[in-house]
């Protein structure tokens, strides 16, 4: 496969719709007396991938993190509304962020694996800290790094610092480190933009082969990767002052090719943004 050369999307024509993984219902998300987000209602149907996409600054990256709840680790923030996880409120009583965020998992825009730590112990870390010790390591690791279309690189560099990696393999060995839980959603927030064209191909293959199995929710401002990825897109904008809030939402296709707002189309097809 050539970097030109697009990866298919398949069209899955199930029972998604109506057995969704998570939604999020009238969700306002503010730091201190900004408010950021407004009135976000999505639907993430299992098994596929939604791109999240529009101008930086119209809190594509806080609606992200409301999702597992790392936006109320930051000083001053605030939530209102709900996020459902397989029919629970993810803020609800009870409901222990760590917890969710084993099911929930996120890789950031920065490659973040531990830099001292070798590549075998990076995979396990997310098991290690939940205290789940794991039994068959080895085949959790392989079957981890295969999945994150790593294996091949550095199966014979297991005992190396996971800081030795290029930035391209450490951003995979992070998804690697993600999947190794068997999470049902991965969020990934930019996870391509300092990479090179040769990493990010890998990392898409990575997302369209991973896709039948965990739920993804991608933050992109690469209008080729979503079309490319993504079965489904929501459009982000904030303008006039006001909240980032949803212009439209729908399949990748239709988002691209037949917009019902003229902000959709201007947006995609390179006008602003």
């Amino acid at each position: 496969m050539t970097d030109t050369q697009p990866v298919v999307v398949p069209i899955r024509d199930d029972d998604a719709a109506e057995n969704p993984v998570m939604e999020s219902e009238g969700v306002y998300a503010w730091f201190g007396d900004h408010l950021v987000l407004g009135d976000i209602n999505l639907t993430f149907r299992r098994g596929q991938v939604t791109a999240l996409i529009g101008p930086s600054g119209c809190g594509k990256s806080t609606f992200l993190r409301i999702l597992n709840r790392l936006h109320e680790m930051t000083p001053s923030a605030a939530f209102a509304g709900k996020v459902m996880f397989d029919g629970e409120d993810v803020y609800g009583p009870g409901v222990h962020p760590t917890e969710l965020r084993r099911k929930v998992g996120m890789v950031f825009q920065k490659a973040n694996p531990f830099p001292a730590m070798t590549v075998y112990d990076n995979v396990l870390a997310g098991l290690t800290f939940t205290n789940k010790r794991p039994r068959k390591a080895d085949d959790i690791v392989e079957r981890s790094l295969r999945r994150a279309g790593l294996w091949n690189e550095v199966q014979k560099r297991l005992k190396d610092p996971g800081g030795a990696l290029s930035g391209g393999q450490q951003q995979r060995l992070c998804i690697a480190r993600s999947l190794a839980v068997d999470p049902e959603v991965l969020l990934m927030d930019e996870p391509c933009s300092a990479l090179d064209p040769g990493s990010t191909r890998r990392i898409e293959e990575t997302i369209t082969e991973i896709a039948d199995d965990v739920t993804i929710v991608i933050v992109t401002h690469n209008m080729q990767q979503a079309a490319r990825v993504a079965q489904r897109c929501a459009f982000f904008l904030a303008e006039d002052g006001n909240p980032g809030r949803i212009v439209e939402e729908g399949t990748t296709d239709q988002i691209f090719h037949a917009p019902l707002d003229p902000k959709t189309a201007d947006y995609v097809e390179g006008r602003f943004g």
